[in-house]
């Protein structure tokens, strides 16, 4: 019995509640390394073997989601033209026209922290269901809160530029003024960190009250989430809020891939093993695990060494991906929509 957790006590453990103290622990073992300092060239393309590592293991976890999406009959007969008519359409919009490719490499990164910030959610609605409370019971307070532990220490911290870099892909097109916001937001940063550390110590004092409210009317609280929280928060806050290793972005990235990962394979490998022909067959779960992360790691080498700014159908491929994988997750782990 699963009870509390999504899959078990110790699955949960490795794979979502403790994923962001794993990757802390992973970001700072590499760091001053020659993993993550010594430059290396390989297949023509220069970085190191932390910097290669992540950046396959992201790509290959915005592949993934075609596990979900495309390779679920159930899923993908709610969504058909979701799942074929707009990948296709943007495919050939962001080929066409500058403009919007320049405006898809902005959206990307943008969407990315937000994103990154409702998988968590998404988590922690998944264990209050696991608890038997309505799915609509604190909804919005969880929304709020997990935006505000993401999000704050980006727009308060010390990656901020790092995030706000992709406007100058604008410069293709000739409108330097977004080249402007990274500037402006430095120039105001330190107005907005006050900003956030004000609001949100208000927004958690009202958060815990709410929640004190909706448990004497019958909520029941679910420990795994709170412990979710606390370290995805405590991980998000010492990471991008200061980035003391310098590890930020590998830290925050990988255990948010680890725990896609983690997902996509709890919920999909029945569903894996019969399209595989493996039902049956005494290591048919281990052939399905493999065949998953072969493909996954295939598309994401390809998308992290390919030259997407010699080659522009790569580029446009690598973002359809991306912003198709962002989109596709808001409704395919819909746990309003009984869907998990």
């Amino acid at each position: 019995m699963r009870g509390p957790y999504i899959a078990g006590p110790v699955y949960d453990a490795v794979m979502f509640i403790g994923a962001p103290l794993l990757a802390l622990a992973l970001g700072v073992a590499i760091s001053g390394t020659a993993l993550a300092d010594e430059e290396i060239v390989v297949w023509g393309q220069a970085g190191t073997v932390t910097s290669f590592f992540i950046g396959s293991f992201v790509m290959a976890h915005l592949g993934l989601v075609v596990v979900r999406s495309h390779l679920n009959p159930q899923i993908f007969r709610r969504h058909p033209a979701r799942f074929v008519a707009v990948p296709l359409l943007l495919l050939f919009l962001l080929w066409a026209s500058d403009w919007a490719l320049a405006a898809a490499v902005v959206l990307s990164v943008l969407w990315d922290a937000v994103h990154s910030s409702l998988q968590t959610f998404g988590l922690g609605r998944i264990y209050d269901a696991r608890r038997g409370n309505p799915t609509a019971s604190g909804r919005r307070l969880d929304l709020g809160l997990n935006l505000l532990l993401y999000l704050g220490p980006i727009v308060a911290g010390a990656t901020l530029l790092d995030h706000l870099q992709a406007f100058s892909a604008f410069e293709r097109v000739g409108a330097v003024v977004f080249r402007q916001v990274p500037i402006h937001a430095e120039a105001h940063q330190a107005t907005l960190a006050w900003a956030l550390v004000i609001g949100g110590s208000i927004y958690l004092l009202l958060y815990v009250l709410q929640y004190i409210r909706l448990a004497r009317q019958g909520h029941a609280t679910s420990w795994q989430k709170v412990a979710l929280l606390v370290s995805t928060g405590a991980c998000s806050i010492y990471t991008w809020g200061f980035n003391s290793f310098g590890e930020a972005f590998f830290i925050m990235n990988f255990f948010h891939a680890w725990q896609y990962f983690g997902l996509v394979w709890w919920s999909e490998r029945g569903n894996l093993r019969r399209l595989g022909r493996l039902d049956g067959v005494r290591w048919g779960g281990a052939a399905a695990l493999a065949m998953m992360l072969l493909a996954a790691g295939a598309y994401g080498v390809w998308a992290e060494w390919v030259d997407s700014n010699e080659q522009r159908l790569a580029l446009a491929i690598t973002l359809v991906v991306s912003l198709m994988h962002f989109w596709y997750d808001g409704f395919i782990w819909s746990v309003r929509r009984r869907e998990v």
